[in-house]
């Protein structure tokens, strides 16, 4: 881990913390270009525009793309996300030659980036980035919860995790 993932870290809850008021799950990510200069950041809005893609990831690598390199390389960049990135962003995030993925929360049901699967890692694939998670984790997993809080029913089978 470098310094400087902690501050990456918490410029993706910052982003975040925007989809506060909407429905969407608050995950947050920020692409930073080699330099530290952030490029992009967004959250989740899958809701808000009735979009499957439109995770937080997805949509901080698209920002990013318009604005660095030669239009979908994003090589020497690294992606920070409040949440271990789904099969979906880790393949884009993989596809985007993203250089470092730095991440806060784990998540055992869907993460794939070690939890469930290991996305990023697979070595029949042509880029696999440096992976740094579990930054500011319990802060990133804060997020959550508070969404999810008044959102379940007593009883539901994952009301306590």
């Amino acid at each position: 881990m470098r310094p400087e993932d902690t501050d990456a870290v918490r410029a993706a809850i910052r982003a975040a913390r925007r989809a506060r008021g909407t429905e969407d799950v608050p995950i947050g990510a920020v692409v930073l270009a080699p330099d530290g200069t952030e490029l992009a950041g967004a959250h989740n809005a899958r809701e808000e525009l009735g979009d499957p893609t439109a995770h937080a990831e997805v949509l901080a690598l698209r920002a990013a793309a318009s604005r660095f390199g030669d239009g979908w390389r994003l090589e020497g960049c690294t992606l920070a996300v409040t949440v271990e990135p789904c099969t979906m962003c880790a393949g884009a995030l993989v596809l985007a030659r993203v250089a470092r993925l730095v991440f806060g929360a784990w998540e055992p049901r869907t993460g794939a980036v070690g939890s469930l699967w290991d996305v990023v890692r697979d070595r029949r694939l042509n880029h696999r980035p440096e992976v740094v998670g579990g930054v500011l984790a319990e802060e990133c997993s804060a997020l959550l919860e508070d969404f999810f809080a008044g959102r379940r029913a007593p009883g539901d089978p994952f009301e306590a995790r």
